[in-house]
């Protein structure tokens, strides 16, 4: 189940093509550092072509970091989606950077990063050093300086929460680490952005809310994967408006490290607008990338379109809805509780689901967190006396087992074991590859006992055994191809 990619970055020969045409495809999967400059950038920068001989390529900003090398200010290469191969890939440093990402070196550090990934904080930094060019506190420390340029360029709060928010654990540590990586101070970054006509923040006031602009790789089919996850929504936790056109805008609370928080989603021809409302500014980071997960903002359209785009059963599907969508999760634990819940889940919710801390202005109607795995472990009484919604035996032990921690879907594990753990807890295997597809991100696992899946494989005159194997290894966007076709009683010409 572990899927591996050939590291673009090592053929530089590709790389300079890519720089060369100022490839925006390739944007995030690589960095161009120029040893005259002594500058990092992304492969489409506007600035005039170096000489090859005068260029190195990294997988990572922090590997460019590592080697002395600082951002560009006109291309911004950090502002850019995340590289698609931490979705493809199931080894130690995607999923690595898949937590580091979620903040978890910031909450827990190193130690904590590896006992979550199961090995020795040795190892996990030879390991990361090997594939990404630097170790876990030099990715973290990039991924910080990152969250505070978009703060510092994006939104209007003060310097000082800027710093806190984005996980630094001083004023110093954020001012030394954004001159070292931007050569420039954190004030006149800010001015910078305001010349250049960027605006101050769309938020208004108030430290608990802001605006971000997420961007992805084109095409984006926004109306799909909204559509999926407002078909699933709880009230309370989940809410979307929507007119002729489509649907404009979604939302959902968020259980984060620090507290509860909101995020309402809109998409935009370029990006999607995300309005968050937070009650503690160190969850931002978190709050991003999850939300980024949940709509699959880093995936890679055209890889996919390349590929199943080549079947002839597919082609007119891939054609008529480019850039689809796997759909994420934002909390493991809450999403394999809602599976198994099925439509009890929205009373429960109802019933046990705790207020989600205003935002300033409120995101209304985002009122409740789901509830905990420890509150549903002990559904049954509250407060002395019978919950009116009744939760299967078997459920309450999935949800007291990651309660105590013996189950643990998080997003920095390894399919194969994580699988095997499901099914260790009896969760059946067509609901475990759910999960995964979900929870981790997976792109190559096709729900074969999808009802909708099956039905669109009928109806195009596909067979899943046979032509699965073809579509590797994006087979879950396959699989949303197949549902959408399923749905829509699309035949085979």
């Amino acid at each position: 189940m572990a899927t591996t990619t050939a590291a673009i970055w090592r053929d530089t020969e590709r790389c300079y093509r890519a720089v060369t045409a100022r490839d925006p495809r390739f944007d995030g999967q690589f960095i161009m550092a120029v040893r005259t400059t002594g500058i990092y950038c992304r492969p489409s920068c506007p600035a005039l072509t170096p000489k090859a001989q005068n260029v190195r390529f990294y997988p990572t900003s922090a590997a460019a970091q590592a080697n002395g090398y600082r951002a560009c200010r006109r291309c911004l290469p950090d502002a850019v989606p995340g590289s698609p191969d931490w979705n493809v890939r199931a080894d130690l440093a995607a999923r690595a950077m898949r937590l580091i990402s979620d903040g978890l070196v910031e909450r827990e550090g190193v130690p904590g990063l590896a006992k979550r990934l199961g090995y020795s904080e040795r190892q996990l930094g030879r390991v990361l050093t090997t594939e990404l060019g630097a170790g876990p506190l030099a990715l973290a420390r990039a991924h910080r300086a990152h969250s505070a340029r978009l703060l510092i360029e994006m939104s209007g709060l003060p310097l000082t929460d800027v710093a806190f928010a984005a996980g630094f654990s001083s004023v110093r540590q954020f001012n030394e680490t954004i001159r070292e990586v931007f050569a420039t101070t954190p004030s006149q970054l800010r001015a910078a952005s305001l010349r250049r006509g960027r605006r101050k923040g769309d938020e208004p006031g108030g430290a608990t809310r802001l605006s971000l602009r997420l961007p992805f790789r084109a095409p984006f089919d926004a109306q799909g994967v909204l559509r999926y996850h407002a078909s699933q929504a709880i009230p309370g936790v989940e809410a979307l408006t929507e007119d002729g056109s489509g649907i404009t805008g979604y939302g959902r609370t968020l259980r984060l490290p620090h507290g509860g928080g909101a995020a309402w989603l809109a998409p935009r021809p370029d990006h999607v607008r995300c309005d968050l409302g937070l009650a503690d500014l160190r969850d931002l980071s978190s709050a991003v990338t999850r939300v980024r997960r949940l709509l699959d903002l880093d995936a890679d359209p055209e890889a996919v379109t390349r590929t199943l785009g080549a079947d002839p059963a597919l082609a007119p599907l891939v054609a008529a809805v480019p850039g689809i969508r796997v759909p994420g999760a934002v909390d493991g634990p809450e999403l394999l509780l809602r599976t198994l819940l099925g439509p009890a889940a929205a009373a429960l919710a109802a019933e046990l689901g705790e207020p989600v801390p205003p935002a300033d202005p409120p995101l209304d109607p985002l009122t409740t967190l789901f509830p905990t795995a420890a509150q549903i472990a002990d559904a049954g009484l509250t407060d002395g006396s019978l919950t009116k919604v009744t939760v299967k035996p078997q459920v309450k032990a999935i949800a007291a087992a990651i309660a105590h921690g013996s189950l643990d879907p998080h997003v920095g594990r390894d399919p194969a074991e994580l699988r095997a753990e499901l099914l260790a807890h009896s969760v059946d295997a067509p609901t475990a590859d759910y999960v995964l597809m979900r929870v981790l991100g997976a792109p190559d696992m096709l729900l074969t006992a999808d009802t909708a899946v099956r039905r669109g494989a009928t109806a195009l005159g596909i067979d899943l055994s046979e032509s699965a194997r073809g579509w590797q290894p994006w087979s879950s966007y396959a699989g949303m191809y197949l549902a959408r076709a399923g749905e829509s009683g699309e035949k085979h010409p």
